[in-house]
């Protein structure tokens, strides 16, 4: 059990743009938005059929998530731990009941580079086919990143620069979290968020 409210960071923002990375370099408790898509319910989510005529969970619309197991796990997060990170495509749109000082923050890469780092991850490390890869970024991802992800820029808080160092980013976002509590690590200063963090009109009390 945590003494007071508890911090709540989502980080939202395209597939590549380092959401992963961060999100382990701020606290042990990370929550995954891909661990609560539909993937075993074809009577739920967004299906769409792949090459083969075969449906397909449609991971770029949020309708495919179950945010009433996520907000749950959220909870449950926020009652154990001080610092609880979300991270995923769609993270801002977490709603946990559980009482927490949050921060929302978009991680921000530009669309060839994230598919640069798409590419290496799935293609490169691991054998999913680059041409299948590539037809679902053409003809789905990018215009769904369009849709639904890019929109929440304008929601989040601050907006971070998914090219630079996870630790500069870690101490920057630190700088801003609810009441400057330190509980991410380092502190920052000011002139390192204005390096690495474009800072909405929105702010917490």
């Amino acid at each position: 059990m945590t003494s007071g409210p508890a911090v709540l960071v989502t980080l939202t923002g395209g597939a590549g743009a380092g959401k992963t990375t961060l999100a382990r370099a701020l606290a042990d408790t990370v929550v995954h938005l891909d661990d609560f898509y539909h993937c075993a319910d074809s009577g739920r989510g967004v299906w769409i059929p792949d090459e083969n005529g075969t449906p397909r969970l449609d991971v770029g619309d949020p309708r495919s998530i179950d945010f009433v197991g996520l907000n749950a796990a959220v909870d449950k997060a926020l009652t154990d731990s001080a610092v609880v990170v979300v991270e995923g495509l769609f993270a801002i749109d977490v709603r946990p009941s559980e009482p927490c000082q949050r921060l929302d923050v978009f991680v921000d890469l530009a669309a060839d580079l994230r598919l640069a780092r798409k590419i290496h991850r799935k293609c490169v490390v691991g054998d999913f086919p680059v041409a299948v890869l590539l037809a679902n970024y053409v003809d789905h991802r990018r215009a769904a990143h369009e849709r639904h992800v890019e929109p929440a820029r304008e929601r989040c808080d601050l907006v971070v620069d998914g090219l630079l160092p996870v630790d500069q980013l870690r101490r920057a976002i630190d700088e801003l979290s609810p009441h400057n509590r330190g509980d991410l690590g380092a502190r920052g200063d000011a002139e390192l968020v204005e390096d690495v963090a474009h800072v909405h009109g929105r702010r917490l009390g």
